[in-house]
């Protein structure tokens, strides 16, 4: 299956594709052409790429969460480890990012939004 239909069939861009190569994440076969050639497996690992990568694990994560997947010898305690250390990160983010939003919220009340030139929110962000 050429490029397009990998795209296609596991949800990528193309360029994604090039790239996860590029970075030896996956690796397909070759036709005579030159063209790349994926086959299910290949297809799969572009899938389980695509869902990591869409729960916010970071590429190095995908790259050990996808050599674990391979490895059916795997501990699952090794697995659980990286998606434990991804959802603390999670958790960081979403108390910074409940932060930010309190802030800017009361910024926004405390602003008459007419057509003055005084403007809290101007003046917090030139502090």
């Amino acid at each position: 299956m050429n490029i397009s239909d990998a795209a296609t069939d596991s949800g990528l861009p193309a360029k994604t594709i090039r790239y996860y190569e590029d970075i030896g994440l996956v690796k397909p076969g070759r036709l005579a052409n030159g063209y790349r050639d994926y086959d299910e497996d290949d297809l799969h690992k572009l899938r389980f790429l695509q869902r990591a990568r869409g729960l916010g694990f970071s590429v190095e994560d995908c790259r050990v969460l996808l050599s674990l997947y391979e490895d059916r010898n795997r501990a699952s305690s090794d697995v659980k480890n990286i998606a434990k250390t991804h959802l603390v990160e999670i958790e960081r983010k979403i108390v910074e990012l409940q932060s930010l939003q309190k802030t800017l919220s009361d910024l926004v009340s405390s602003c008459h939004g007419d057509g003055r030139p005084n403007c809290p929110i101007i003046d917090d962000l030139a502090s």
